[in-house]
């Protein structure tokens, strides 16, 4: 059997944490930032962690 290709364009999205936790950036950060308040701004930079319903799809799609 062949080996399992990972979906590209969720590889490029998503990143499996130690804990085996997927996580990605948030969104909302690409254009019309002059309206959005700069304390917005600020909670959006980090990353967090994908909905518990949609853990284990995401997980599929990476090749885990």
């Amino acid at each position: 059997m062949p080996k399992m290709k990972s979906n590209r364009a969720a590889a490029k999205r998503f990143r499996v944490t130690g804990t085996g936790l997927v996580i990605r950036n948030q969104c909302k950060k690409r254009h019309m930032l002059t309206c959005k308040t700069t304390k917005k701004k600020r909670g959006l930079r980090g990353s967090v962690v994908i909905a518990k319903s949609e853990q284990k799809r995401a997980r599929r799609l990476l090749g885990f």
